[in-house]
């Protein structure tokens, strides 16, 4: 896909807390720091500069689109294999690519981006979704549709997560879903009727802090965190024998 030249994801001031979730980043361990690194503002550039190397007719997905067909990999129920998933990277189609082409630097980016994305997710951290201001007149549903229309993808591909409780699903899908177009959810009135309830976003940091609150109500859904063990009650304590007659 053609693509513009990114700028640096759009990243909304002071956004609200998710609905039942912390924005406060754990601190990591000091070698999770490391392995944990965001890509930089050059090294997003060199990804997708990668993307769009990549040769015809293959279609790869562009930054934005990656981002939110990571999400959606990520929040299958099932861990999605790495074979599996990556081969969506370079064509939205799944077809190989050339015979001699070195795919190498570009998924060790990709790679790194999937393992801050799980860690976000695992940990119910806020993080930034890669979306990108390219007009200063753009409504907010259309800067956000190519990360919207990359989670699709992903739901399709591996349509796990569509397999949950429907009513679970419809708050956080319609959130999500209100920015593409209507005609491309077939079969899906509970969730167009969800989203002509909802108001469009007010501005963009809006609508990039809904991308990151369904994201993380989806992963209650797909991927509950463990509830801690209910502390055991010390056994009672036993007094002094009692004194028998002898």
């Amino acid at each position: 896909m053609s693509t513009q030249k990114p700028n640096r994801p759009h990243n909304p001031a002071a956004p609200r807390q998710a609905a039942g979730h912390s924005r406060k980043p754990a601190q990591p361990a000091a070698k999770d720091a490391v392995a944990l690194q965001p890509l930089s503002e050059a090294e997003m550039e060199q990804l997708q500069a990668l993307l769009d190397a990549v040769p015809t007719p293959l279609e790869a997905l562009d930054v934005s689109m990656l981002d939110g067909y990571l999400v959606g990999v990520l929040l299958q129920p099932k861990a999605v294999p790495t074979f599996q998933w990556t081969r969506n990277v370079l064509d939205s189609e799944g077809r190989s690519p050339p015979e001699g082409f070195d795919s190498r630097n570009l998924m060790a980016l990709v790679k790194r981006r999937y393992q801050e994305l799980n860690q976000a997710i695992t940990q119910r951290l806020w993080f930034d979704p890669w979306v990108f201001e390219l007009e200063e007149d753009a409504a907010p549903s259309d800067v956000v549709f190519p990360w919207v229309a990359g989670f699709s993808l992903a739901t399709e591909l591996f349509p796990d997560l569509m397999k949950e409780d429907a009513s679970d699903l419809l708050e956080p899908l319609a959130s999500l879903y209100m920015h593409l177009d209507p005609d491309d959810l077939e079969d899906a009135d509970d969730l167009l009727e969800e989203i002509d309830t909802l108001e469009p976003p007010a501005d963009l940091s809006e609508a990039v802090e809904s991308l990151v609150r369904s994201t993380l109500l989806l992963a209650d859904i797909t991927r509950p965190q463990p509830r801690p063990n209910a502390p055991q009650r010390p056994p009672a304590r036993r007094g002094p024998p009692s004194r028998g007659r002898y």
